[in-house]
């Protein structure tokens, strides 16, 4: 059973100096909490989010069905993360569309919104964002910092930004960069949106419009390189919709590659597949609450991290700082995030004879799989933190 879960906000008026030499002031980072910090204040973990996600990680709102945070499955009562033992935050960074300040907002020295003025963040922004956000809450410590993806990423950053804050890191489905090929598929994920009549150069909020179409492509593409092939062949293989053929034509569909695709009207506007209709559903639902110039800048800050670019690409000499202890976990059939990238990860900090768990799980769903039930991975996680537990008490 689900708890009920309460947004809470925070508001920063000095400055945030970021990466890229710009900074931002009076800005709102959006967060919720889970479980009661301990007199000590030892018992603390991050979950950092992942693209599309958020600062509501698990519970769910009064009153709204289908609210469940995103990682409900793994997070509350007597789960793997459990909220009788930690104190659990979920915050959302900023350029997100969910409650931070973001281009959505208004920048405060000009009153008008910041659309694509806002300013490029990275991974690393992210992280000394949140840090301020902790030492507000007292919190100066974590017991452990916790993320799937880019949040995976976000936790790896933790640990050398900040590794005297960090006891435990857990990084799931992750990297410690992308390959040009993951590049590839976000660029052209943008070019999609920035190329949509919609647009307007990131400032449609003024014209009254949204880059929906933009959006929904951008969408299609990530999903995409979420799953497997075996998912998607076992959930869809190459199964037809339900179609109405036009009355003036007699042809069945086996005729279909040889007519053309005019050659038959469909009630379902051109959706064959069950494969189509389900991407253009995700990626319908997708443009409806998610704002495209986030959406620029999160993919261009997982392009952006690669904390070894600093040591001519040597990762051992880059995870050289983290003190933490790790658990890495990885699925044999993501292939955006592949288990090899973990395995860099856990060699580069054996390399430095840190303390590190890696576990490899053969599981069908892809990249998606970090979000799902898998009793093993569900299991590992919660061994994880069982004996994380065991070193507060």
């Amino acid at each position: 059973m689900s708890f009920i879960a309460t947004p809470e906000f925070l508001h920063f008026p000095e400055a945030l100096a970021l990466q890229s030499g710009a900074s931002i002031r009076d800005y709102t980072l959006a967060f919720e909490t889970y479980g009661t910090l301990n007199a000590q204040r030892s018992n603390a973990v991050l979950v950092c989010h992942a693209l599309n996600a958020s600062h509501h990680v698990a519970g769910v709102y009064e009153g709204q069905d289908k609210s469940e945070g995103w990682w409900n499955n793994m997070i509350g009562p007597g789960k793997s993360v459990d909220t009788n033992e930690f104190f659990v935050i979920g915050i959302n960074n900023l350029g997100s569309c969910f409650g931070s300040t973001g281009p959505m907002h208004t920048h405060p020295d000009t009153g008008q919104v910041y659309g694509a003025d806002f300013p490029v963040v990275t991974v690393e922004d992210w992280v000394n964002a949140q840090a301020r956000l902790l030492d507000r809450l007292g919190i100066a410590q974590l017991a452990a910092v916790l993320g799937g993806s880019l949040g995976g990423m976000q936790a790896l950053s933790w640990t050398l930004q900040y590794p005297e804050r960090v006891r435990h890191a857990v990084v799931v489905a992750s990297a410690p960069n992308l390959t040009a090929e993951n590049i590839a598929f976000n660029e052209v994920a943008r070019r999609a949106i920035v190329t949509d009549p919609d647009f307007h150069g990131g400032h449609f909020y003024q014209h009254g419009v949204v880059p929906k179409r933009g959006l929904r492509i951008a969408r299609m593409i990530g999903h995409i390189t979420y799953l497997s092939d075996d998912v998607m062949n076992e959930k869809f293989g190459r199964q037809l919709r339900q179609r109405v053929m036009d009355k003036t034509t007699t042809e069945s569909p086996a005729d279909l590659p040889t007519q053309g695709a005019g050659a038959y009207l469909y009630s379902t506007q051109d959706i064959e597949f069950q494969i189509e209709s389900y991407l253009r559903y995700q990626g319908d639902k997708f443009s409806e609450y998610f704002d495209a110039n986030t959406y620029l800048l999160i993919t261009r800050a997982l392009d952006y991290f690669d904390p070894a670019r600093a040591y001519g690409g040597d990762l051992s000499q880059a995870l050289a700082r983290a003190s933490a202890k790790f658990l890495l976990v990885s699925f044999t059939t993501d292939w955006r995030f592949a288990p090899k990238r973990s395995r860099e990860i856990v060699k580069a900090l054996l390399d430095n004879r840190r303390d590190v768990s890696y576990a490899e799980i053969d599981a069908p769903h892809g990249h998606d799989a970090f979000l799902l039930d898998d009793p093993r991975y569900i299991n590992i996680v919660s061994s994880y933190f069982d004996s994380i537990a065991k070193e507060l008490a």
